[in-house]
């Protein structure tokens, strides 16, 4: 199976599906991250801010696979923005993860109690010093993303965000497309909420592909890499199974259409006192 890929500044290409390990822990991410590997997963997504990273460097070094044909993604919490903190964070999702470098380095979250001109200081450090192979940003509007642009030296070669039929942020995806930056999906099924949608589920039938496919196909037909997470087998290689079919024009209208403008979890408002924000009063 060939998974296309996007092409980042860099030169480096990014496989358009992902293995998501959000809130996936311990004995359960190991397994799940094994299976992907066998369902021919080659991009893995993590972060500091899921508390994975060793398992997941424990599931890379039993399934030995080759470094060189996997791309690694990791994050820096928003409380770690500062410049010390982005080094040191890094260096310690490289231990976990027991490698050399990272393929992809995110900031988390935006955080407007810390300079994004600091941060991207450190990213930029962190390329010089072939630890980082290629930045970007995680949640940030066109606004946040634009200023982030405006003063960086390192191309900003992705922005991850809330993404799926139901959250479609066109303004902000049009923003993206303009400026070249690649746009990855977290939650690309809304977190199974649009599962429920009469027209996902009419397309399965339609299609005998499961609601999960269907959502999933129609986001990389617009372009957009998709990181799905399960822990059963059979639907995590049922996820990457997503390239030898696709949509109709008319079937990926409909779904075009299906917009609620309802985020799962990208909300206005934060818990600015969690361990993911950590903003001190």
């Amino acid at each position: 199976m060939t998974v296309p890929t996007q092409t980042l500044p860099s030169g480096d290409e990014l496989p358009m599906i992902g293995f998501g390990t959000w809130e996936l822990e311990g004995e359960t991410v190991r397994e799940s991250v094994q299976a992907a590997l066998e369902a021919g997963y080659t991009h893995i997504d993590t972060a500091e801010g899921y508390m994975n990273e060793a398992e997941i460097g424990e599931a890379l070094a039993e399934a030995d696979v080759d470094r060189d044909e996997l791309f690694l993604t990791s994050k820096v919490l928003a409380k770690n923005l500062h410049y010390d903190d982005v080094i040191a964070s890094c260096k310690a999702s490289l231990e976990k993860l027991g490698t050399d470098y990272l393929d992809l380095y995110l900031i988390h979250w935006p955080n407007p109690a810390i300079s994004v001109r600091e941060t991207l200081h450190a990213m930029e450090t962190l390329h010089e010093e072939g630890l980082v192979r290629n930045i970007g940003v995680s949640n940030f509007s066109a606004y946040q993303l634009s200023a982030a642009q405006h003063v960086s030296d390192v191309p900003i070669a992705v922005n991850q965000i809330e993404f799926h039929p139901w959250f479609q942020r066109p303004d902000l995806v049009e923003y993206c497309e303009e400026t070249d930056t690649v746009l990855e999906a977290a939650a690309p099924l809304g977190r199974t909420d649009v599962f429920e949608d009469e027209v996902i589920q009419e397309l399965a039938e339609e299609y005998e592909k499961s609601p999960a496919q269907i959502a999933l196909r129609w986001a990389i037909e617009r372009d957009v890499v998709v990181l799905p997470r399960s822990t059963t087998p059979d639907h995590i290689e049922a996820n990457i199974d997503l390239f030898d079919w696709e949509l109709t024009d008319e079937d990926r209208q409909r779904l075009d259409d299906r917009d609620r403008n309802e985020p799962v979890y990208d909300t206005p408002a934060r818990d600015w006192n969690s361990d993911v924000w950590g903003i001190p009063q």
